[in-house]
């Protein structure tokens, strides 16, 4: 019997194609728009979180100035800087595996005819382990390199294709201010981060060249800090806190001036935050689902009207009321079906340029596809039924006297 009702429900979907389409529309639209909003949303929060994780794994970052939740008051910070004796001394902590200060300056870089303006980072080589950041080609700093401030830098991937193209730039000579330094490396690309910016538009440096040669002091920006094996984020951030609040000479009761950053907890906010928005614009993509969904009840209150005759002469040869109900209930939710798949389709789709154009992971779930076409399925049920089981209590008599 189902066999045949959805047989006589695709004849007549067939019998009126463009009035079946603009029906489904709805649905298609719904489905689609929940379905890309959802993989986008999934394909920022992976991108988000590979970023975080980009910077090194159990990674905390150290600041001067205090830490701030909302947007800047608008007064100076007057907190001083790091030193480099300031990270030699979180070395010596036991939660602490490496600790590395840097500083960074905008500085123009030429090389022959080319000269561009980008950020030089001078680093220790403590800086690749906390980043877990790989060289591709050349090598790091040596210790004499680093001690001595010598005149070697490690370009990023941009870099590289901005000053010498697809060549391998070790040994090549670029010239930062009225300074000339040596290639020794080249970074692996990183590409965008989460914000935007380029990562691998930089140079690096050892931080005593920089201080000496560039920045013109001893100042350290901040310092990555990758915490030991085994050791909590809370108990290492407590322990390098009281460090701290040693060596800056801060009395009790007195606040910090200087910030400890978890990175796994900007990851999970910014991930807390794009499923949230996911959640919210999936919510209302689900709506036209509804919309949809009364587009096919009253198309099919429309078809009862038609068919009144037809109805009434199956009723008549002997038909039973939950025929002609199961006979309408599947051509409903049959179109509802067709939209769902329609509107997988075309949800996957739009996710796939989406995921193309913001240049994040293309992360289809099939779970959510699966919700989706079942939901589709539920709105041909919900509002087809109505209209099967007025076409199921037709009186033959006054159906077959219907003009």
């Amino acid at each position: 019997m189902l066999w045949e009702a959805f047989r006589l429900a695709l004849r007549a979907i067939r019998r009126n194609m463009l009035r079946s389409f603009l029906t489904v529309l709805g649905v298609v639209i719904g489905v689609a728009a929940v379905i890309a909003m959802v993989t986008v949303g999934q394909g920022s929060s992976a991108k988000v979180s590979a970023d975080v994780a980009s910077l090194g794994t159990n990674v905390l970052v150290l600041r001067p100035g205090k830490a701030q939740m909302g947007p800047p008051s608008g007064g100076r910070d007057t907190s001083p800087l790091f030193t480099l004796r300031d990270a030699e001394a979180l070395r010596s902590l036991s939660v602490v595996a490496a600790a590395s200060p840097s500083s960074s300056s905008s500085v123009t870089v030429v090389s022959g005819n080319t000269n561009t303006t980008t950020t030089v980072t001078g680093i220790d080589a403590d800086f690749f382990d906390v980043r877990a950041w790989p060289l591709v080609l050349g090598r790091s700093f040596t210790e004499a390199e680093e001690k001595g401030g010598a005149a070697v830098c490690i370009l990023g991937e941009t870099m590289r294709q901005t000053l010498f193209g697809n060549t391998d730039p070790t040994g090549e000579q670029v010239r930062l201010k009225s300074m000339s330094c040596e290639v020794i490396g080249l970074l692996e690309a990183k590409g965008a981060s989460s914000f935007g910016t380029d990562q691998d538009d930089l140079i690096l440096m050892p931080i005593r060249t920089l201080q000496r040669r560039i920045a013109g002091n001893t100042d350290v920006a901040r310092i990555s800090i990758s915490l030991a094996s085994g050791v909590s984020t809370k108990h290492g951030i407590a322990e390098i806190e009281t460090l701290m609040r040693e060596r800056r000479r801060i009395s009790l009761g007195e606040d910090d001036d200087f910030s400890v950053t978890d990175m796994k907890q900007i990851s999970s906010v910014l991930a807390g935050i794009s499923n949230v928005l996911t959640g919210l614009l999936s919510s209302v993509a689900a709506v036209s689902l509804v919309v949809g969904g009364i587009g096919i009840m009253n198309i099919m209150l429309v078809s009862v009207t038609e068919r009144t005759r037809e109805i009434g002469i199956r009723l008549a040869v002997g038909a039973e009321a939950r025929q002609v109900l199961t006979q309408f209930l599947v051509e409903a939710v049959v179109l509802s079906l067709i939209g769902g798949v329609i509107g997988i389709l075309l949800g996957l789709g739009l996710a796939a340029i989406g995921s193309a154009f913001m240049n994040i992971q293309f992360a289809p779930d099939i779970r959510v596809i699966l919700i989706a076409f079942a939901f589709s399925a539920l709105v041909g049920v919900v509002f087809g039924y109505f209209p099967a089981r007025r076409a199921a209590r037709l009186d033959p008599i006054e159906a077959l006297r219907y003009q």
